[in-house]
């Protein structure tokens, strides 16, 4: 072969190289080609930077179109400097080379075809520190946050802050209009200082002025005005509003719900509201199931009609069958009504109207049971609730010892306070709910008090472990043992107590007349739950526990009390909506147990 052949052969390798790049598209050389170098910068200044920066993300997605990387570098200026201020870096010198070339000085429509290397050069520059930190004037009361102060970093996010800080101030006093018209920022790069002085504008004081209604279909106007509470001539208030929101949020008619304050005041101080409301499908129904080795499977299921009579009352009907295929005990059923009301006797206040029938076949006793009730619910806040209300049960049924009927006439007061971050699995915070039910028994029914309460605490340690604490219990006072309704006693055992341990397997042993003994409910319980939950991924969780639980005749512990505990380990996948459960634990402490028992069920266990 001579040589200008070879040469030839060559530049068609060449031409064809060049065509099957040319069909593939333009694209960065390599995935690792974008590279941003921060001199002088700390750690988390480098980890803000990365993380607004379009172009870092742009690698990570893979991204290799040159337009696309183009317009991100373009965009990275702004994004950038932004970092920078928001860490008080004022002086920051901020390069984009587009393969050396600078991308601010690259015309839009001259857009490089191919790009093979990205460098972004970020010199931030000293910190600055607030020189004059002063806004005026203030609502009484008024709390800036701490680093608005001379002195003290100059991040352009405290300003803001401080702002916002300024202006709820007023509003929370009924200034509805307050504004900041006079904002001077003044950077001083010879000292490194930051000059923030801020004027605002209360604007006059208002009151709540008509509230126009948009969007609803079902709905009666006049209940959603009802359920909003907003009354019109009250001073405003930016809280009544979110309360408002939230009332009718709380009701589950709606899908969306948006309070929007009028532009203009009406004469003399009045403020016009705009509601909008997105009614959701009024009907709704659900399934679902739970197995436990020894307590058997669990169905349940309920239908709900969100809004019955336009007026926001909202009926369901639930049924559950329970403890199929259990080792000790038969098969558990029951058919509930419930109608709830929102905005009865005051807007916070839903009243309730509950029936249930129900069968229930124990390992100690089987019955039949009803249940009529009248309650009223009261939101005080988004954490804190009370309750009371009106009951009447009827249960008969037959134990070792005979034949028993129980009927009694309760008043159930209870308030619970919930600090919880999450309900579903929570990571900090509290729980806390406490009931007394005074009960008055006809016939041969005793007449007490029975009192529970249920407690529960988390903490984080970092962002992967958290320690979760449960204690709960409860007493009945003034009535006998066998004078109280079966289904007010107290037992242990089971996944909602002590893992480990069979279902409701720890009660107290009786007599009654020339019987034989058997097992029946104390009129004292206690529990205590301990638990280690780990995050491994981002979905996968792993869980070490411990629970120990007592019931008792005549005290929590001692004298006739009898106690048992469980320990175990678990496993915990995130769905998005609350983790789903397996837990595997074995008896570790009294005599009511002795295997391994499975727990399946979506959520944390407490």
């Amino acid at each position: 072969m001579t040589k200008s052949r070879l040469l030839n052969g060559r530049r068609w390798v060449a031409a064809l190289a060049l065509a099957a790049a040319m069909a593939a598209g333009p694209q960065v050389l390599a995935r690792d080609a974008v590279e941003l170098t921060v001199q002088g910068g700390d750690t988390r200044l480098v980890r803000d930077l990365r993380g607004v920066s379009l172009l870092i993300g742009s690698q990570t997605d893979g991204v290799t179109d040159p337009q696309d990387l183009f317009a991100a570098a373009r965009a990275d200026y702004g994004r950038l400097l932004a970092a920078l201020y928001a860490r008080g870096h004022y002086s920051g010198v901020i390069r984009i080379l587009l393969d050396g070339r600078e991308a601010a000085g690259i015309a839009p429509l001259d857009a490089p075809a191919t790009i093979g290397r990205i460098d972004v050069l970020v010199t931030p520059g000293p910190v600055f520190a607030f020189g004059t930190a002063r806004i005026a004037p203030l609502a009484p009361q008024t709390t800036l946050p701490p680093g608005f102060a001379p002195g003290q970093i100059a991040e352009s996010g405290i300003v803001g802050q401080a702002v916002t800080a300024g202006i709820d101030g007023w509003r929370d006093r009924g200034h509805a209009k307050a504004t900041a018209p006079r904002q001077d920022i003044t950077a001083d790069h010879a000292r490194a200082t930051l000059a923030a002085d801020i004027g605002l504008e209360p604007g006059p004081r208002l009151r709540f002025g008509p509230l126009t209604i948009s969007g609803q279909e079902r709905m009666r106007e006049n209940r959603i005005r009802k359920i909003a509470g907003l009354k019109q001539g009250v001073i405003y208030s930016p809280l009544e509003l979110t309360r408002a929101a939230n009332r009718l949020r709380r009701t589950g008619i709606f899908a969306s719900v948006a309070l929007t304050e009028a532009e203009q005041i009406t004469a003399p101080d009045l403020l016009g509201i705009d509601l909008v409301v997105v009614e959701q499908k009024t009907r709704r129904y659900s399934l679902g199931a739970e197995v436990a080795s020894s307590d058997g499977l669990s169905f349940t299921g309920f239908w709900l009609h969100r809004n019955l009579l336009g007026g926001g009352e909202r009926l369901k009907v639930d049924a559950a069958i329970t403890n199929i295929g259990t080792q000790i005990s038969g098969v558990d059923y029951s058919l509930g009504v419930t109608i709830d009301r929102p905005a009865t006797l005051t807007p916070d206040t839903t009243a309730t109207f509950t029936f249930r029938l129900a069968h229930e076949d124990e390992e100690d006793y089987f019955a039949n049971i009803g249940e009529i009730g009248l309650g009223f619910r009261h939101v005080f806040s988004e954490t804190l609730t009370a309750r009371a209300g009106v009951n009447f049960a009827y249960a008969k049924g037959r134990d070792p010892g005979g034949a028993f009927q129980t009927r009694n006439l309760s008043l159930p007061l209870g308030v619970t306070w919930d600090r919880r971050d999450k309900a579903t699995d929570a990571t900090r915070g509290f729980y806390l709910d406490v009931e007394a039910k005074p009960f008055l028994g006809l016939g041969t029914t005793g007449s007490g008090l029975r009192t529970t309460f249920d407690g529960r605490a988390y903490r984080a340690l970092g962002d992967r472990i958290v320690l979760a604490g449960r204690i709960q219990g409860g007493a009945i006072f003034g009535s006998g043992l066998l004078e109280t309704p079966r289904d007010d006693l107290f037992f242990s055992g089971g996944g909602g107590s002590v893992r480990g341990q069979p279902y409701r397997s720890l009660g107290v042993p009786v007599t009654r007349g020339f019987g034989p003994a058997f097992e029946i409910g104390g009129l004292y319980q206690l529990g205590v739950s301990a638990e280690v939950r780990a995050r491994i991924t981002d979905k996968i969780g792993v869980v070490g526990f411990v629970d120990w639980g007592s019931v008792g005749v005549d005290g929590f512990t001692g004298g006739t009390a009898r106690s048992h505990a469980g320990a175990g380990f678990g496993l915990r996948y995130d769905t998005g909506l609350g983790p789903i459960r397996l837990d595997i634990a074995g008896p570790v402490g009294g005599s009511t147990g002795n295997g391994v028992q499975v727990y399946i069920g979506l959520g944390q266990s407490f």
